[in-house]
């Protein structure tokens, strides 16, 4: 059996993964992605030089040894009835489908390994983090090889699937909270003066620098709060009116409410 990897969808996500394993050393001509619309596989024919792009997912799938699922969930069944004709009994099958459950997902196969990953968009960009979840056959091997094709694309954490649903809360949903931050800012920015184009560059790079101090330095947010935060200064009133509009339980409610609308749409797969 070849090393062949095969990615089955080749929307923004999938064609993330695919940059990201080509710029971390992987030949384009161990991958084959399958795409339905004629005018993508065009795209990323263009964009990946030597890549085999497919219109079915039996094609290809055949013969490799990973398959990935990028596909919209309601797309899973049908794709994976096409990975399981095609597919070798230790055939890994990587699935990346938002709220597909792994029982789901193991129906539409005949015993393969299962492993079940959440991603968020930032892969889109190399900064990513996906927790990996393993299936009923899914083995601590199988868990390294779905880690190494998705660590190309960001961070890996590895969680039992019951957690998947917060993941999905926190990290999955996570961005938009941090983009509804970023237009908040810019706004309030640009209430108080400052030209949009201004408002905007404070606002990126603020986060930006606030989030490589986070992940670099040795302290956590708590204490990087407390650092910024003089005694009668101006962020101890920003910070106040913060609290005073309850935005700590703003982002608790958010966080829970994602992960419940999770756990209903896994339900529904």
């Amino acid at each position: 059996m070849t090393a062949r990897l095969a990615v089955v969808g080749g929307g923004r996500m999938g064609e993330a993964l695919i940059g990201g394993l080509l710029q971390g050393g992987r030949r384009a001509d161990d991958i084959a992605v399958a795409e339905v619309v004629a005018s993508r596989r065009a795209e990323l024919a263009a964009v990946f030089p030597g890549l085999t792009v497919e219109a079915s997912t039996g094609a290809a799938a055949r013969g490799a040894s990973v398959v990935v699922v990028a596909v919209k969930p309601g797309d899973v069944g049908a794709a994976l009835d096409d990975v399981a004709g095609v597919a070798e009994p230790d055939t890994l099958v990587l699935s990346i489908a938002a709220g597909v459950t792994i029982a789901s997902i193991e129906a539409h196969l005949d015993g393969q390994p299962v492993v079940r990953a959440m991603p968020n968009t930032p892969a889109l960009v190399r900064k990513g983090v996906t927790a990996i979840a393993a299936g009923t056959h899914a083995a601590t091997e199988h868990l390294d090889r779905a880690a190494a094709i998705l660590e190309a694309v960001g961070t890996v954490v590895r969680v039992p699937e019951r957690y998947l649903d917060a993941v999905t809360g926190l990290s999955g949903s996570g961005p938009a909270y941090v983009f509804l931050v970023a237009e908040a800012l810019i706004e309030a920015g640009v209430l108080n003066g400052l030209p949009r184009d201004v408002a905007t560059t404070l606002t990126i790079e603020t986060l930006l620098g606030s989030a490589v101090l986070l992940a670099q330095g040795p302290d956590g947010p708590e204490a990087l709060r407390a650092a910024v935060t003089s005694p009668g200064g101006t962020t101890a009133a920003g910070l106040r009116a913060l609290e005073s509009h309850a935005v700590r339980a703003a982002f608790l409610d958010a966080v829970s409410a994602a992960t419940e609308r999770s756990r209903q749409l896994g339900a529904g797969s």
